[in-house]
């Protein structure tokens, strides 16, 4: 592996995180230097010098090869962990090391999961940072390097690939380049728009920049203990709805519905099969809230039951209402709807519904070729007819993410964790979606799980966020080496 180019690559992404800490330390001068001062701009030099150290002694970007590109998706994500983790350290609190690691990879994967017991204890300074760490990661460290990697490297569409699923090339029509452009733009976009939606919504400016990095990256980071809940507001809530539901459709898809002003790229099969899942899952939860009286009203039971299900699906991890007051089977159908999340192409976790929708289209082509041998059956989406060897990759995704959510449940039982717990957190961690179920659930947290449990449900954080591949082939690599 070309360490030069690993070094240098990855010392980018720590500088787009010492930048964010710059920021947050300037939200705590505009707070009269609150108590998180110190501990960020302590964090910032020490990010900014190790992330600019590399360019110091490697002044030119050298080729970098497809696994070196591993190398580099693997150790940026996990040094933006290691380092992020060290404004809440150095500040302290309730924030032990395993603590402060976990509030770290669960705020870069984007799951939003935290062991904080009241947030709002929290100075300004480091709810800001804990934000930005929702906006680092659901534009991607990954997207951060491509965006300074030469046009002409031959790696860097595969690169992409580890961050943007092969699956949303298909929507681009594009250079690799100009995939990147759009995906940023569409991303800044929503942050605006979610930002001045919230404000005029009456969030403080503050809550609104902080909620909208958290809503577009499908993350789940609030400034309040009770989060969406806390501003006891209905076009707030229905805002969060939109934005958290628009988060997880292909940015590719959303772009060209701008620029032609129409509403056609939405006829594509993967985003109306996404859509009718979506209305099916809502309009059922809605119902069963209703006729178990759970909720009083018709209304709060379709404002609960969308809100929840689109927060689960979207993997985002918002709360307007506490899911461990709900029956157990609505609880546990709407997190079997979140093993499929988002669409590619979007900030999203989870295995996508482009795999999802592909895998039934192959399920139902084998059902034919049983019941009728004679007949022609093809997978279609939209206009391409997938092989054999197109199909097999999603499918082969599908059985290796169930199985890992599996093994992470056995593990989770093993280290004391009830069924449906082990369960709850299993999928929540794999598909970086947040809040599981009981006291892990919408309104509690995971302080009380221990030290064992975090670091397993970390690790599940991260190879949900780099979609496993990437992690398993560095792994491989590895063992491989030490093996010999």
């Amino acid at each position: 592996m070309n360490i030069k180019a690993i070094s240098r690559n990855v010392g980018a992404a720590l500088l787009v995180s010492s930048l964010f800490m710059f920021l947050s330390a300037i939200v705590s001068i505009l707070n009269g230097n609150d108590s998180a001062l110190a501990a960020i701009l302590i964090s910032f030099v020490i990010t900014f010098v190790v992330g600019v150290f590399p360019f110091i002694f490697v002044r030119k970007a050298p080729a970098i090869t497809l696994l070196d590109g591993y190398a580099i998706i693997c150790l940026a994500w996990l040094l933006s962990f290691i380092f992020g983790m060290m404004p809440y350290l150095l500040w302290g609190g309730p924030f032990t090391v395993i603590n402060a690691f976990f509030e770290s990879v669960s705020g870069f994967t984007t799951t939003g999961a935290t062991i904080l017991n009241s947030i709002e204890d929290l100075p300004n300074s480091l709810l800001f940072w804990r934000s930005s760490t929702h906006f680092i990661g659901g534009l991607g460290v990954v997207v951060f390097l491509l965006l300074i990697l030469p046009s002409s490297n031959p790696v860097r569409l595969r690169l992409a690939n580890m961050e943007l699923s092969s699956l949303s090339k298909d929507y681009y029509h594009s250079r690799a380049n100009k995939t990147f452009i759009i995906y940023t733009n569409v991303y800044l976009g929503l942050n605006l728009l979610s930002f001045l939606m919230y404000y005029f919504a009456g969030m403080s400016a503050f809550d609104a920049i902080n909620h909208a990095f958290s809503v577009c990256a499908t993350g789940g980071f609030s400034t309040k203990n009770f989060s969406i809940a806390s501003f006891d507001s209905v076009p707030i809530n229905l805002i969060t709805i939109v934005f958290m539901y628009l988060a997880s459709i292909h940015f590719g898809l959303l772009y060209f519905t701008v620029m032609s002003r129409s509403l056609k790229p939405f006829k594509n099969s993967v985003v109306r099969f996404y859509l009718k899942i979506t209305f099916v899952s809502i309009l059922l939860v809605s119902v069963l809230l209703k006729y178990t009286d759970t909720v009083s009203t018709w209304s709060k039971a379709f404002m609960d039951g969308a809100f929840y299900l689109v927060s689960i699906i979207s993997t985002t991890g918002y709360a307007i209402s506490d899911n461990a007051t709900w029956p157990y089977s609505i609880t546990i159908f709407v997190f079997v709807i979140g093993l499929m999340c988002g669409c590619a192409g979007s900030t999203t976790g989870g295995m996508k519904a482009d795999r999802v929708y592909i895998f039934l289209k192959s399920v139902k082509r084998q059902i034919l070729r049983i019941t009728h041998p004679s007949a022609v059956e093809e997978v279609r989406v939209g206009s391409n007819i997938l092989r054999d060897e197109d199909i097999s990759p999603h499918v082969l995704f599908i059985g290796l993410y169930i199985f890992i959510a599996f093994c992470s449940m056995t593990l989770f039982l093993m280290l004391g964790m009830d069924m449906d717990n082990s369960f709850a957190a299993s999928v929540s961690a794999l598909g970086n979606i947040g809040p599981g179920l009981k006291t892990l659930g919408t309104f509690g947290n995971y302080n009380a799980l221990s030290i064992p449990a975090k670091l397993l449900y970390c690790l599940d954080m991260y190879f949900g966020r780099l979609e496993l591949y990437p992690v398993l082939a560095i792994l491989s690599i590895i063992f491989n080496k030490f093996s010999k």
